[in-house]
């Protein structure tokens, strides 16, 4: 469940970024995610929504300001470390020539996840069932998957990890109706029953089954947060 003290989880202070030779994408931001909520981020295409993510894992780093994951400055982080508790998703998946059980263990074969112990056969199983890839099977090849089942592939892989926060990016853009609310409904349990604080950029109509989203839209005066 949502945690009841509803810590800040992220914490963005008077943040400034902008590309090199571009006009600035945040000017003085501030922004709070807390802990076990969902987030939609909402905005006009090249409003900053993905950057905001890409800054959330620094993928981009700020000119100025500052932005805390769980009270500590994102730099002070290991990336590696970092990029365990924050999962990122991007809206193309990306996978290795191999299986899908390969796919989904690929992280555990890196040296700075070898304090995790790698899940067996059968919970492997069960997360494919769960995200209807019980066809697909461990032994396919996974690069044989439609695009739809790539992204759930590729979701169940960064969630073996047991972040804390997870970031999706556009996930259900190119996906089939069956895929897109596998995804989306699934992006709702991870807050409403795992606890998971979810920040999802999403232009497509969204339509919650279990909980009401807070929804951010980045304009040009700012983040505002929708009523």
């Amino acid at each position: 469940m949502s945690d009841p003290s509803n810590e800040p989880v992220i914490e963005i202070e008077g943040l400034d970024f902008a590309y090199p030779g571009g006009r600035a994408v945040f000017e003085n931001l501030s922004l709070r995610f807390d802990a076990g909520r969902f987030y939609l981020i909402r905005g006009a295409s090249g409003a900053g929504k993905s950057t905001l993510l890409r800054l959330l894992i620094r993928l981009e780093d700020a000119g100025s300001g500052d932005i805390r994951f769980r009270g500590r400055r994102l730099a002070d982080y290991p990336p590696e470390r970092l990029r365990r508790e924050i999962l990122y998703v991007q809206q193309t998946p990306t996978v290795t020539t191999g299986t899908v059980r390969e796919n989904l263990l690929l992280p555990f074969r890196f040296h700075a996840n070898a304090d995790l112990t790698p899940p067996d056969e059968q919970k492997l199983s069960e997360r494919l069932k769960t995200f209807l890839l019980a066809d697909a099977g461990l032994d396919s090849d996974a690069k044989s998957l439609s695009v739809g089942q790539l992204q759930r592939l590729c979701l169940i892989r960064g969630l073996l990890l047991a972040p804390r926060v997870v970031l999706l990016d556009e996930p259900a853009s190119a996906l089939d109706e069956t895929s897109r609310r596998v995804v989306e409904e699934t992006a709702e349990k991870l807050s409403a029953k795992d606890g998971l604080t979810v920040i999802m950029v999403s232009h497509r109509q969204f339509k919650p089954v279990s909980l009401h989203p807070i929804t951010l839209t980045i304009g040009r005066s700012g983040i505002e947060s929708d009523p």
